[in-house]
């Protein structure tokens, strides 16, 4: 399915080369606290006062030129890449929204019966990984953690409810890190979406997404104290993450498909920034010839066609899900399938999905703590790294995956 015994001997090399960490049974060795701010850009750091964000690259690791998302630049694929250490193709989840034809069902993010299905989620999870091999997890939010994998859970997890306070889900993590050693999780998430809700609304240069990374600030002075007054700051590793970033929307920059196709041709899996397509038995050459440079801003390929570096091949596990034609459009514009509804006048605000070599869907990455070398600093990388770096942590056995534990060399501590 992807890089199986040969990267996964290699990682543990990496492992055994470095040291196995010490966890003792009272202690707080090995801990990793893994914090997601969706749509958070780089950029945003310089616009307002981030001493306690700051705090995690200066006192530990940081990629000063963003991280790189995987394609397409959406929430899921990322967020299930992240703990997983694959490619879309390889975990399954292509899009927010998905078709797979064997199933014969679609997948939207909205859907609380596909979220929970684990019929959808083909990647082993970091917090399976970790529980599997005796090692408590628990998730305060994360994409993929509602669905069992192999009928694993975190010992501890939450239905996504994106009404619960942010801070309440910081306190939450507080409590978990006060149970007993016996009964302490080793590896939380957690998840805040309210960045990533301001970009869309207004777009990222609004002053309400300033406002959000305040927002966001506060919470991270929040857990760094909450661990300062437990005395184990300096005993647990903080890896602060985003997803992807932002891009601006003007509606001047909007196409419409219905000016080229006929709808009743096709079925719309997928449009915004990226595009995917299933055509109707028969017209798939024509609706292919009639999207293909069609637009000066918009791309499309059949599946089979994808460039390699978009990681879509057609051996992977998730394949099936790619559809006949894929595509994005260039860096702020929008793909909607008609007019019908579109009001000019309106501020479109801000999305994500394009190309994720871009520099506008950079994603932000620092961590703190006893594995990371303070000050330390990293060269633009591909998030899907980021699983070997926290099966590392927990000093657990790795599933195969299409990481690489090497990348992070410049910015860990021997242990």
């Amino acid at each position: 399915m992807n890089r199986s015994v040969l990267l996964t001997a290699a990682v543990l090399l990496l492992v055994s080369a470095c040291g196995q960490p010490d966890h003792p049974p009272d202690g707080y060795g090995g801990t990793v606290i893994l914090i997601s701010t969706d749509g958070a850009h780089p950029s945003y750091l310089e616009r307002v006062a981030t001493p306690a964000l700051d705090r995690l690259a200066a006192e530990g690791a940081s990629a000063p030129g963003g991280m790189i998302p995987v394609f397409p630049t959406k929430t899921f694929p990322n967020h299930y890449t992240i703990v997983t250490g694959l490619y879309p193709v390889s975990h399954g989840i292509v899009g927010n929204s998905m078709y797979d034809p064997e199933l014969g069902r679609r997948f939207s993010i909205g859907d609380r019966s596909a979220v929970e299905d684990p019929a959808w989620w083909l990647g082993e999870p970091i917090w399976a990984t970790a529980e599997r091999q005796g090692v408590r997890a628990a998730t305060y939010f994360w994409v993929g953690s509602e669905s069992p994998f192999s009928g694993i859970r975190p010992s501890y997890w939450h239905r996504y409810d994106g009404s619960v306070p942010n801070a309440d889900r910081v306190d939450g993590a507080l409590d978990w890190l006060d149970l007993p050693a016996d009964e302490r999780p080793r590896f939380i998430s957690l998840y805040f979406s309210h960045v990533d809700g301001a970009g869309h609304r207004a777009g990222p240069d609004a002053a309400i997404v300033d406002s959000a990374m305040v927002e966001m600030e506060t919470l991270m002075d929040q857990l760094l104290t909450g661990l300062g007054d437990r005395g184990i700051l300096d005993e647990v590793n903080i890896i602060w993450v985003s997803d992807h970033g932002m891009a601006d929307l003007d509606t001047k920059r909007f196409i419409f498909l219905d000016d080229y196709i006929d709808l009743d041709d096709v079925f719309l899996v997928e449009t915004g920034a990226n595009l995917a397509i299933n055509a109707k038995p028969g017209t798939l050459d024509a609706v292919f010839s009639a999207l293909d440079g069609a637009h000066p801003e918009l791309t499309v390929w059949k599946k089979e066609d994808v460039p390699e570096r978009f990681h879509f091949g057609l051996d992977r596990a998730g394949s099936h899900r790619i559809t006949d034609l894929v595509g994005m459009v260039s860096d702020g514009w929008f793909l909607r399938a008609s007019r019908e509804g579109f009001n000019p006048s309106r501020d479109p605000g801000g999305t994500h999905g394009y190309d994720n070599q871009l520099a506008s869907m950079r994603a932000v990455f620092a961590a703190r703590g006893p594995y990371f070398r303070p000050g330390s600093t990293l060269a633009p990388f591909e998030s899907v790294h980021l699983y070997t770096l926290m099966a590392h942590i927990l000093g657990v056995e790795p599933a195969a995956n299409d990481g690489d534990l090497d990348v992070f060399a410049p910015v860990l501590i021997s242990r």
